[in-house]
């Protein structure tokens, strides 16, 4: 399975420390195009104005939070098959069947390991490849 390294990368945490962390992490996995934005609507503009490979997510956020960023994407025809991860330090069962309801790719707990998003990452292109 080849991951394109060169792919546009959206990280969507309204904590400064939370993107330099995550931006950080794919940089070591070896992702060179990440961008970030600091809330959903942030988020939401740049996904219009820009093609994304993949949009890692914050759940809790002011303005717009990450399910509510992620039923505009979906909505949205351009960018219904984005692929996106949410991230949240919430590992409620509830939180998860909600996040699958509203058509979230993959689901990770912070806090999390480089392994551990490498995992998140791999599988969603494996399985978009299987399809």
């Amino acid at each position: 399975m080849n991951l394109d390294l060169n792919m546009p990368i959206l990280v969507v945490d309204d904590y400064a420390t939370m993107v330099k962390i995550i931006r950080n992490l794919l940089t070591q996995i070896g992702f060179t195009n990440i961008d970030d934005a600091h809330n959903g609507s942030a988020a939401l503009a740049k996904i219009k104005a820009k093609t994304y490979g993949l949009v890692l997510s914050d759940w809790n956020m002011d303005e717009m939070t990450g399910i509510e960023l992620l039923a505009q994407v979906r909505a949205d025809p351009a960018n219904a098959k984005l692929p996106f991860i949410m991230v949240t330090a919430e590992s409620k069962a509830d939180n998860i069947v909600m996040a699958r309801q509203y058509g979230v790719d993959n689901y990770l707990v912070k806090p999390f390991t480089k392994d551990a998003l490498a995992a998140k990452i791999t599988q969603i292109f494996a399985s978009a490849q299987a399809a």
